[in-house]
């Protein structure tokens, strides 16, 4: 195992704390007895604006920030808003990384984002990969102004010696994931989908694509783990990966959420409708090897555990529409 930095006396400071990967990074960090958490939300502090960064950090004082914070969304809310998310993701991820370089913050923590790598790279996806082609099309402008964050980083690192480490961790699903359909990634759209049809009696549901496309997935609560293990044992300037080791085609991922919600009609696919990135799959042997980085949930109990979550919240889940 790598040298570990004892947290539990620093000040951290985490953005998008209320988020659906924040949360679970904020329970990590109290589980290392992080007492000094500031988690502000969105309402708070508008993280494209440079005035509200600047408030933000004037207030907190942190030793560690890990900037979480991003306006995402499935292939739906990628078409339909791709300038959305390309400026407003570009913005948050300058300004934080800026007002740590001027704070002289110790450390940054910054999340990017599978949607970063080219259309078909080799399988699993590594590091050295991002800069190989264009990424998919319909992710394209938020994985490339995630990118711009490691781009950012890493010269900052080079002019001024900043410590920012950059993260790219593959799709994540678990409790407290977003079910509202304007923004919703496939995981909990499909189980909304299947949980609606059931309860509605219908007898099929209608699925976008082929189901030929393959993904990874990680567990909120192990990516979490990935973050946290990053904040107290990694200072490097190259990106790393977070994945599962598990690829799953979509019409599998389908079938296994069907089984398990219980719906018992037909799936019928829409081949009108895009598949998005044919295969996803990263290379997590630097995380294993930098952080000693190991995901502890199977997918199955995982997914479980979602669609558990869903049923006793489903008015939170379905309320987050950003």
């Amino acid at each position: 195992m790598p040298e570990m930095t004892d947290l539990s006396g620093q000040r951290v400071l985490v953005t998008g704390g209320s988020g659906f990967l924040g949360r679970a990074v904020c329970a990590a960090l109290i589980g290392r007895g992080v007492a000094d958490l500031i988690a502000p939300s969105s309402v708070e502090y508008d993280l494209r604006e440079a005035a509200d960064v600047s408030t933000m950090f004037a207030t907190a004082q942190p030793d560690l920030v890990i900037h979480l914070a991003a306006r995402v969304g499935g292939i739906g809310a990628n078409q339909a808003r791709p300038s959305d998310l390309y400026v407003d993701n570009l913005l948050m991820g300058t300004y934080v990384i800026e007002e740590a370089r001027k704070r002289e913050t110790p450390k940054t923590v910054l999340v990017g984002t599978v949607c970063s790598y080219p259309k078909e790279p080799p399988v699993p996806f590594r590091e050295e990969s991002l800069w190989n082609g264009y990424p998919e099309e319909t992710n394209a402008p938020y994985g490339i102004a995630k990118l711009a964050q490691l781009v950012h980083a890493q010269s900052n690192r080079a002019q001024y010696g900043q410590n920012c480490v950059y993260l790219i961790p593959t799709n994540l699903y678990g409790p407290g994931d977003k079910f509202h359909p304007a923004v919703s990634h496939v995981i909990p759209a499909l189980i909304k989908k299947c949980v609606d049809a059931k309860e509605s009696g219908a007898d099929h549901i209608a699925v976008w694509g082929t189901g030929s496309a393959s993904r990874e997935f990680l567990y909120v609560d192990d990516a979490a783990e990935g973050v946290v293990l990053a904040a107290e044992c990694y200072d490097g300037p190259d990106p790393i990966n977070l994945g599962a080791n598990h690829e799953l085609p979509i019409r599998e991922l389908v079938e296994l959420i069907v089984h398990v919600v219980g719906f018992e009609g037909d799936i019928r696919w829409d081949a009108s409708k895009p598949d998005g990135q044919p295969r996803r799959r990263v290379d997590a042997s630097r995380a294993a090897e930098l952080l000693g980085f190991k995901p502890r949930t199977s997918f199955e109990a995982g997914l479980r555990e979602t669609v558990a979550w869903y049923l006793a919240h489903r008015a939170e889940a379905e309320a987050r529409d950003r």
